[in-house]
């Protein structure tokens, strides 16, 4: 389980890689790359808690990625507004996501 999450999550850290530009950029990506950014993501997130549950993984790590979703869907509401997000909110969304999976990934080794 702990390892389909990882490659869940790190497919969603390229998507996230490429919507980044853009918004940092005070433009709007394209609604389906958001999309497939945030539907990895949520996938990856269930199979990390399904992990935890079954006593793999890191407590610590599922309560970052937990925050960084919330993050996520605090920076999808601008999108369906059709409005850039806050800056610092993009960055701590991302900065929360990596230390989440690095601590994940930590987990499985």
């Amino acid at each position: 389980m702990l390892p389909a999450a990882l490659i869940i999550l790190a497919i969603a850290a390229v998507l996230g890689l490429g919507l980044a530009p853009a918004m940092l950029g005070n433009k709007l990506p394209a609604m389906p790359h958001a999309l497939l950014h945030g539907a990895a993501a949520a996938i990856g997130l269930v199979l990390a808690i399904l992990a935890l549950l079954s006593g793999q993984g890191s407590s610590l790590a599922v309560i970052i990625l937990v925050v960084a979703a919330l993050g996520g869907f605090f920076l999808f509401s601008f999108h369906l507004k059709d409005k850039v997000p806050p800056k610092p909110v993009i960055v701590v969304h991302a900065l929360a996501a990596v230390v989440g999976f690095s601590l994940l990934a930590l987990a499985a080794l």
